[in-house]
């Protein structure tokens, strides 16, 4: 005959959506420390979801509006829902927000080219090329289509869950991932770019 014994599972063991909505459930009781937690928990996430869809020369900001849109949200947040898709369509929502108020958008290679040390080697250059062709070509899509590639080939958010943040139909995420890529690889062929 055997015994189980049920095994207490650590904090750091829990997975991040049942501790998402632990440290939810603890902000909405009043406790500042959680938030903070969460914040640090996401913050680099949403900070590069804006830094694709945005100006960089606002990111901090925008990472600002996004929790504290979220901080203000929390008590209106449906538990039933990862936390984690609640922030990011806030993000999304900050980031449309931002490109509709006209913000002016900075050519993203005279910003590298301030930032970049005088010595480089081969490899670190054409990083910073092949950079800056997705930046470039990130700004040729449409804003539909830039934020579906962003989200799911670069911060690798699932089809559903983007469709979750979208607030559209998986089948229309499907759509204009095909299409933007499309675009994506037509850009990058017209640079030059062997693919």
């Amino acid at each position: 005959m055997s015994l189980s014994v049920a095994v207490p599972i650590a904090p750091h063991q829990q997975r991040e959506e049942d501790s998402d909505r632990t440290l939810v459930q603890q902000c909405i009781q009043g406790d500042s420390q959680s938030f903070r937690l969460l914040y640090r928990r996401h913050q680099q996430r949403v900070r590069a979801i804006l830094y694709q869809l945005c100006d960089a020369d606002a990111l901090d900001d925008l990472v600002q509006d996004v929790f504290m849109r979220a901080w203000r949200g929390l008590p209106k947040f449906r538990q039933t829902a990862q936390f984690s898709t609640w922030l990011y369509r806030i993000a999304w929502n900050v980031a449309s927000d931002h490109r509709q108020a006209g913000a002016k958008s900075r050519d993203r290679l005279n910003v590298l080219k301030q930032h970049v040390p005088k010595q480089q080697d081969a490899a670190d250059v054409m990083h910073l090329h092949y950079q800056d062709l997705v930046q470039r070509g990130l700004k040729h899509l449409s804003f539909d289509h830039r934020t579906v590639l962003v989200l799911h080939d670069l911060e690798e958010v699932p089809q559903k869950e983007i469709a979750e943040i979208l607030e559209i139909p998986v089948g229309t995420v499907k759509s204009r991932l095909f299409h933007a890529r499309a675009a994506m690889r037509q850009f990058l062929q017209k640079e030059g770019v062997q693919l």
